[in-house]
């Protein structure tokens, strides 16, 4: 694990902090994000190979793609928001400074960068976090969509939803720590903030607020409300599977 993640993540939550690796070298066999990113052919024979770990047959691939994009999105969140909101420090984030590592199905295993990058304590949200969106994820999601037509607001909605619990235990065990709990408000609620609130280039809107529905369900004898997700994921589109819990089109939640 990267020395400077290790107190943030002991115990149980140590493999969060072990899926972002430092070294001068990227491991053989390790793909270059950039390389996904600008190779149609590469990224389709990912998700061919997480199509056939699903089960998936046809060419529909959008609920692969959300799929695939869930699992590299649990292992490459955690560390790199951690980082930028805890430790205000930025790691190298941008698709062609990270490579992903992959295992059977095409899950994302871990990642690498080639540097540690830099501490950026007072940078605004953007700053912090632009390389991250703006150069890594949008330039993926896009190549996501034009290969298999899946729409960006799924994958920002996925996005989110792994970011925020990140964020949430973060605000938690800082005791509400104000910029960290800045950094939740823009990031998660604030879709104006990259047109007209902390922005280094005007013009790019925030794509990872979205509607969240809070719903009242009974299980254990109890009256719970359940936080919706802000977009379905199309897991109910999998072979054997159904509408998860918290999906916003569940019929239960309509």
């Amino acid at each position: 694990m990267i020395a400077l993640l290790e107190p943030l993540f002991q115990g149980d939550l140590a493999p969060h902090g072990e899926a972002l690796q430092c070294a001068p070298q990227a491991p053989a066999g390790a793909l270059h994000v950039a390389g996904l990113v600008r190779s149609p052919d590469l990224l389709g024979r990912v998700l061919r190979q997480h199509a056939t770990h699903l089960g998936v047959e046809g060419d529909d691939l959008r609920a692969v793609a959300s799929s695939w994009s869930l699992d590299y999105l649990g292992m490459l969140l955690p560390p790199a928001a951690a980082a930028a909101s805890v430790l205000q420090h930025v790691f190298p984030m941008a698709a062609d400074q990270v490579w992903v590592r992959l295992g059977p199905g095409a899950h994302a295993l871990s990642f690498h960068i080639c540097n540690l990058g830099q501490q950026r304590r007072g940078a605004s949200t953007e700053e912090r976090y632009s390389a991250l969106l703006r150069q890594h994820l949008e330039p993926l999601f896009l190549a996501l969509r034009r290969l298999t037509g899946i729409a960006a607001k799924i994958l920002w909605g996925n996005a989110a939803r792994n970011l925020e619990p990140v964020l949430d235990q973060a605000v938690a065990l800082t005791g509400g720590s104000p910029p960290i709990v800045h950094d939740r408000q823009q990031l998660l609620h604030n879709p104006a903030w990259g047109i007209a609130g902390e922005t280094t280039e005007p013009g790019w809107a925030n794509p990872l607020p979205g509607p969240q529905r809070e719903v009242r369900m009974r299980f254990d004898g109890r009256a719970h409300t359940v936080k919706l997700h802000r977009q379905c994921c199309l897991f109910h589109l999998l072979p054997g599977e159904d509408y998860c819990g918290a999906c916003p089109l569940s019929p239960t939640h309509r």
